[in-house]
C-alpha cells in the first residue's frame, strides 16, 4: 500500500508543484492553490467518530473538481481507502487512508487533484508528455 514517500515521489512528477505548509502540515500547490495536503485527525474529528475507530495511518486530503465529483470519487473508490468526514461536508475534497490505497490508484488520484488547479497550458503539456 502507499506511504507519504509514495506521495512525494508521485507529486515530484507533476509540473509547477510547490511544497508548502498548511496548518503545520505539508501541502502541495499548483497555481497557488493546494491540491493535496497531509490531514491528520483533530481531537474534534476523533470525537465525532464516537465509539467507532477512525481510520488510522497517514491521511491525505485531495482536491476534487466539485461536490458532484466528490460523490463520484467516494462511490467509486470507497473500497480503496477514500472517505470523507463531517468537517469536509460541502467542501470539494476527499480523504485518502494511504495504508489502504495502491500506488496506481494514488497516482491517478493525485493527477486528478493536480488537474483541478493546474494552469490549462501546463496541464495540456503534461498530459501530452505522458
Amino acid at each position: 500500500m502507499a506511504s507519504l514517500g509514495d506521495v512525494e515521489r508521485l507529486i515530484s512528477r507533476l509540473p509547477e508543484t510547490e511544497e508548502t505548509s498548511r496548518y503545520g502540515m505539508r501541502s502541495w500547490t499548483v497555481g497557488g492553490k493546494a491540491y493535496a495536503w497531509e490531514r491528520p485527525f483533530s481531537k474534534a474529528d476523533v470525537k465525532r467518530y464516537g465509539d467507532e475507530t477512525p481510520p488510522d495511518g497517514p491521511i491525505l486530503a485531495l482536491a476534487v473538481e466539485d461536490l458532484a465529483e466528490k460523490e463520484a470519487v467516494l462511490a467509486a473508490r470507497a473500497g480503496d481507502g477514500f472517505f470523507t468526514i463531517p468537517h469536509f461536508d460541502g467542501y470539494a475534497a476527499v480523504l485518502v487512508q494511504l495504508d489502504r490505497v495502491s500506488a496506481d490508484v494514488l497516482e491517478e488520484a493525485l493527477l486528478d487533484a493536480w488537474l483541478v488547479y493546474a494552469p490549462a497550458e501546463v496541464a495540456q503539456a503534461h498530459l501530452r508528455s505522458e
